[in-house]
């Protein structure tokens, strides 16, 4: 079995390994819709990469920025997306309490949190739906492929839904 390995600082590191989790998984990218459902998702990438580089990676920004700018359709985004530019917001990264953040921006971090919960929603509808997406013990490389066929089922799920009505 041949290891993918990166170099960190020196030292030879597993790619898949995650610091953040402390343990082997995949980055996964999402576009969702309004409502929280689950319209696109990327490939796989090694758990050991940001979000904004995955992004970037799977050329998820390029199309965010085109849909702000010809859409006039901008992005609300997790803080994993800080930084990264015209048409995708992220909420500021001033303290978390509301009280110590300055006066100017609590009414945007306020909307932002509440209206980014459906982003979420869309991975909870994912991983709570498909219980073989909670703990996949499979090889990393493969998380790509269960989370699309995830995706496509509810999407047939979610027509067979809408027709019975």
């Amino acid at each position: 079995m041949r290891r993918n390995l990166d170099q960190h600082e020196g030292r030879t590191i597993n790619a898949w390994y995650s610091g953040k989790h402390r343990a082997p998984g995949g980055n996964v990218q999402a576009i969702m819709r309004p409502d929280g459902l689950p319209i696109w998702v990327s490939d796989v990438l090694p758990g050991h990469r940001h979000d904004l580089t995955c992004a970037r990676t799977t050329g998820v920004l390029g199309a965010l920025y085109w849909s702000a700018s010809q859409l006039d359709l901008p992005t609300l985004a997790d803080s994993g997306y800080h930084g990264a530019g015209q048409g995708v917001h992220t909420r500021s990264s001033s303290p978390a309490t509301a009280r110590s953040s300055p006066l100017a921006t609590r009414p945007t971090t306020h909307s932002l949190r509440s209206v980014r919960c459906r982003g979420e929603r869309g991975f909870a509808l994912l991983t709570g739906r498909w219980r073989a997406l909670r703990r996949v013990t499979a090889s990393p490389r493969r998380i790509g492929d269960y989370v699309k066929a995830a995706l496509v089922l509810m999407h047939i799920e979610q027509v067979q839904l809408r027709n019975s009505r």
